[in-house]
């Protein structure tokens, strides 16, 4: 890929800055505070603009794996299993859409950190929650700092930071588990800070994690169905502790990651669900998937004094997949291939194909029937983003200016050729090897400039927070085709722009101690992919909302409206296929409505209790429904009418959490209920065929403190043992995961 060229003017600009950062930081902590929206819970509280903040202390209480559970507490989104696993998770923001978390920005330590966030935003890599000491959701204005995707909002996670302190030697934590399907966890961090010279700190990490499950369900042939991820996280910083000007900080991350996994897109028959929901058919016997990524990052800040500083982040990853697995079957007049989707929503229409999915033994199909697909790609994605703040009165207005600068340029190249393949007696047998790249052989690019300014002005009890956004971005696509596998020919790029410039205005006002009024609004954005006609994805998001802060607890309600002139749909083969896989539509316009409430308390507290009683709870009610009609390709929409309701888009969530802790214990359960909805556009009650069924699942935690610094932890993941399907994508009905029981220890040092 020709992407290796553009790491390097990255990483020289980064470096020229590092030059002079062998100086002063006072605190550590603020190494990427104008990166973030809001570094602390405290900080989120008085956001304008929906922002939610989980601590690192609220990660170790749930100890999951999963960052669909760990964002059930947050109200607002919509979250849509696949493997159970958490490994590729679907997260939309306000009725967004879910596929592949391509409506909304993900970022690590301030980096985008999709595979090619601009030219392939379905890509899947997603960090591991388990080495996250937070995660902030950045929904409505507050958005305004992320891009490309505006629409939505945004998930930015903070990695673990260097732990310790100087003189205290090194430090760190080691974390033991394991549990049912033969899942072990084991994850560690070592590190500290050290003096370099009379005046600068000098600070390393290394951190390791191992995830491994043998996987819940049962392949009808035998054989696999988990996965295996390694991820090796190296930092090294530097900073000053004394008092000179300017105070700078200067720190490397280095990150790679590898995954090893047995999974499938095949799911099963409605009636096959039923009878038997972890069961797997034996055409999904060939199916794995090998991913490594890498991240390398350099993050510089200067406070030239207290009002004035700048962070500089450079950045460059790739991602490296190979996903070989079950595309479609041919039917049985030889005349075309039938998507997996077709065949599970109606196996009796489909007999013979149906037939060849399930592989029984004794079962023989015709020499090729099976098309297996090699989906090999590669990404990669390098930039610079600068962030220049300033801090200043005039007259009776506070001023908090951020104006900040990002080029950035990603690809995504796709090198695939299908094989084909006969089951006879349960077992595939190849029947003709494709030749690389005779199936997709393109390569899309991105090259963008962001840039925002927003100045958060205190006026009194008012704080006004407004805001622009502008992107540029320059899309190209060549595609050499099956008939030059070899790429020896120039084919004429297929090229689009686009530019947006995104305002947005966020509020609060003061109405007493405690309580807050906040409003907002902003443009969303979400631009199109390379080498397609679709129309941007253009929208007008609405929230107001009120915001309490007491002693013993808090609470959020919020009414949100987003109004879409136009929303996207892309088809991928994650969302069923059935279409040509890149292909985008325009979907029109689009309303999406809805309530957010958010509360918390601690009733131990609240009735001088010896132990403390932590209760949450929080509730989302949302609409969508499109205001066009049109007919499309795309497999969730479909021929739409006016009117009709948003796939994937559950109207009520509720998620409650209780907990009991004393001096060296604690426990935890946590409810979380979401209602049934759609697997595809439509109105009136929903079709069993296109139903993802409701459910109430039930997770319950523990820890004990041995001794200072070793504790014992288990967990019962699904404790009620619910059977549900999670999904009716990519293709058939896939279950969540079942009970899990999960114990170990974590020591501290």
């Amino acid at each position: 890929m020709r992407s290796r060229s553009f790491a390097l003017p990255c990483f020289s600009v980064a470096c020229l800055l590092g030059l002079t950062a062998l100086a002063d930081e006072p605190n550590p902590d603020t190494l990427l505070d104008r990166i973030v929206v809001s570094a602390t819970k405290l900080s989120a509280r008085e956001a304008a603009g929906s922002v939610h903040v989980i601590t690192e202390a609220e990660l170790a209480e749930q100890a999951s794996t999963d960052i669909h559970r760990v964002l059930r507490q947050v109200p607002g989104l919509n979250l849509v299993e696949e493997e159970g696993f958490g490994i590729r998770p679907n997260i939309g923001i306000r009725g967004s859409g879910t596929d592949r978390n391509a409506k909304i920005a993900v970022l690590e330590d301030g980096v985008p950190i999709a595979p090619a966030p601009y030219s392939a935003p379905s890509a899947y890599y997603f960090p591991r929650i388990t080495r996250m000491s937070a995660v902030e959701v950045s929904k409505g204005p507050a958005a305004i700092k992320y891009g490309p995707q505006t629409v939505a909002g945004a998930i930015g996670m903070t990695s673990t930071p260097i732990p310790g302190a100087v003189g205290e030697g090194l430090a760190g934590r080691l974390e033991l588990y394991g549990g049912e399907y033969g899942t072990l966890r084991g994850h560690a961090v070592a590190g500290g800070w050290l003096e370099f010279g009379s005046e600068r700190d000098l600070g390393f990490s290394l951190e390791l994690l191992r995830e491994e499950s043998n996987g819940f369900k049962q392949l009808d042939s035998g054989g696999g169905t988990g996965f295996r991820i390694e991820d090796y996280v190296a930092k090294l910083a530097l900073r000053d502790h004394g008092a000179a000007r300017p105070a700078q900080s200067l720190e490397l991350k280095l990150q790679r990651s590898t995954e090893d996994s047995d999974e499938t897109y095949l799911g099963l028959s409605r009636g096959d669900f039923l009878a038997s929901p972890y069961r797997r058919y034996r055409a999904s016997q060939l199916d794995h998937i090998d991913v490594t990524h890498a991240l390398a990052q350099l993050t510089h800040r200067v406070d030239f004094s207290d009002a004035l500083d700048l962070t500089t982040i450079a950045y460059h990853t790739r991602t490296e997949r190979a996903w070989y697995k079950l595309n479609d079957v041919r039917n049985a007049a030889n005349t075309l291939f039938v998507s997996l989707t077709s065949i599970l929503a109606a196996p009796q229409s489909w007999p013979v194909e149906f037939a060849a999915l399930v592989g029984a033994p004794g079962t023989t199909t015709a020499a090729g029937a099976l098309r297996v697909r090699n989906n090999q790609r590669e990404y990669a994605a390098a930039g610079v983003q600068s962030v220049l703040g300033l801090t200043l009165d005039t007259g009776m207005i506070g001023h908090d200016l951020e104006l900040s600068a990002r080029w950035h340029r990603d690809e995504e190249d796709r090198y695939q050729h299908d094989d084909r393949f006969q089951m006879v007696n349960g077992l595939m047998l190849l029947t003709t090897a494709g030749a690389p790249g005779s199936q997709d052989n393109r390569i899309g690019e991105a090259a963008a400039w962001a840039v925002y300014l927003r100045d958060t002005m205190q006026v009194g009890n008012w704080t006004l927070a407004p805001g622009v956004r502008y992107e540029s971005i320059r899309l190209t696509q060549r595609n050499w085709g099956p008939a030059d596998p070899g790429r020896a020919g120039q084919p004429e790029p297929a090229r689009n722009s686009v530019s947006a410039l995104l305002p947005g205005l966020g509020i609060t006002r003061s109405l007493g101690d405690s309580l807050l009024l906040v409003a907002g609004a902003h443009r969303g954005f979400v631009s199109p992919a390379p080498g397609s006609t679709v129309n941007p994805e253009l929208s007008w998001n609405f929230e107001l909302g009120l915001r309490f802060d007491g002693v013993l607890g808090g609470a959020e309600a919020m009414a949100f409206l987003v109004d879409y002139s136009n929303l996207i749909g892309t088809c991928t083969a994650s969302t069923g296929g059935g279409c040509t896989i890149g292909d985008q539509y325009n979907g029109g316009e689009v309303r999406v409505h809805g309530l957010e409430f958010l509360a918390h308390i601690d009733a131990g507290k609240a009735f001088d209790l010896p132990v403390a009683i932590p209760l949450s709870a929080s509730f989302t009610w949302t609409e969508g429904e499109f205001r066009s009609s049109f007919a499309s390709g795309f497999s969730e929409w479909g021929t739409v009418t006016a009117g009709d309701d948003l796939p994937y888009v559950p109207e009520h969530q509720l998620a409650l959490r209780a907990g009991l802790a004393g001096a060296r214990w604690r426990l935890d359960l946590a409810a979380n209920f979401v209602s049934a909805a759609r697997a595809r556009a439509g109105s009136g009650p929903i079709a069993l065929s296109e139903r993802v069924d409701s459910r109430t699942l039930v997770d319950l935690s523990g820890d004990f403190e041995v001794s200072p610094g070793l504790n014992l932890f288990a967990s019962v993941q699904n404790l009620t043992g619910e059977v549900c399907n999670v999904a009716l994508r990519p293709a058939g009905w896939r279950p969540g995961a079942p009970r899990t029981l999960l114990a170990g220890l974590r020591l501290r040092f």
